[in-house]
């Protein structure tokens, strides 16, 4: 991740006060990074001085959305904290249930899978968050707001174009062939998480019909996946669908023809005693929901991980951009 310096440190001393919560736990945060005014987001008047912490994973994805929470909540009125770039799904999603952040934008399907244990996922989409919704209501207090049904962060598999026509690969189900006709091709890069995960790549080879050999499958950062990949060191690697890395590097992303991977809808969650305190929240984070896309956040990454650019600076030109916040001394 090609961060400028003020996220590069931030992420740094987060990571040296220890993002386990073990021990003394999360920091309380600090200020947001960049000042924000009303714009189609305006003041609202319960928010008003409350102080809501904000957190992110620590992917860029992540960071920019946890960024737009920020500066929606700051133009509402809030006094917002910022606490994002914390190191895993199930740590942030704790940070959450245990009161540490209060704001966290997250993945259906993560939720569905990693979260509540499920082993299928759900292909529709309204129907994947209906269950999700349900179920972490009932099981862990959380409750769902502002989903965009117009981002899907999920999964996949991509490869270089050289592979692609060299192996004929279209679809993940070709996978298979290339395993048990070229196993000196089905080499693989993936992370830590996904390595692991049930909706990760042991599901995959279950679904799909292939085992991989153990040596073929090099453990790498998210971040170093994409390069990788492209350069033919793997020939599989994963990736996720918004990324902006997947057109910079003219990568080829398989078709999940079997649609395993679950529907990674993008969502704000509460703890449900947050929502019902403040259910203006929800106008808040609606705006966001109904301007971003697909092709939006995959344009926003790019300018972090291909351009170098500070994922703050990106989410805040953004809103400006679709009205929804005025930087100041720019009218």
């Amino acid at each position: 991740m090609k961060l400028r310096t003020r996220s590069a440190l931030k992420a740094a001393s987060l990571a040296a006060a220890g993002l386990m919560l073990a021990g003394c736990g999360l920091s309380s945060g600090s200020s947001v990074p960049l000042a924000v005014e009303p714009g189609i987001i305006q003041p609202v008047p319960e928010l008003e001085g409350q102080t809501i912490t904000v957190g992110s994973k620590n992917f860029t994805e992540q960071l920019i959305l946890g960024y737009l929470g920020e500066f929606a909540l700051s133009a509402a009125g809030a006094d917002v904290r910022d606490l994002s770039s914390i190191q895993g799904s199930s740590t942030a999603r704790k940070a959450l249930t245990s009161d540490q952040i209060d704001v966290l934008f997250d993945y259906t399907g993560t939720s569905w899978i990693s979260y509540n244990g499920n082993n299928d996922p759900i292909p529709d989409a309204r129907a994947q968050f209906e269950a999700v919704r349900e179920q972490d209501l009932e099981r862990n207090g959380v409750a769902w707001t502002a989903v965009n049904y117009q981002v899907d962060n999920t999964y996949a598999f991509a490869v270089n174009q050289d592979a692609a026509q060299r192996l004929g690969v279209q679809n993940l189900s070709d996978i298979q062939q290339v395993v048990a006709e070229h196993p000196e091709d089905a080499t693989f890069c993936v992370d830590t998480e996904f390595a692991s995960r049930n909706d990760g790549l042991p599901g995959v080879e279950e679904t799909y019909g292939f085992k991989t050999n153990p040596g073929n499958v090099k453990v790498l950062t998210e971040g170093a996946i994409y390069q990788a990949t492209a350069d033919g060191t793997c020939t599989f690697g994963e990736v996720f669908t918004t990324d902006g890395r997947i057109p910079a590097l003219n990568l080829k992303v398989l078709a999940d023809d079997k649609q395993f991977f679950p529907r990674y809808n993008v969502g704000v969650t509460l703890r449900d005693e947050m929502l019902k305190r403040y259910p203006q929240l929800t106008q808040v984070f609606q705006p966001i929901a109904e301007k971003l896309t697909n092709e939006e956040l995959m344009k926003l990454n790019a300018q972090v991980d291909v351009d170098g650019r500070d994922p703050a600076d990106v989410a805040r030109d953004w809103m400006a951009e679709k009205g929804l916040i005025k930087i100041p001394g720019q009218g």
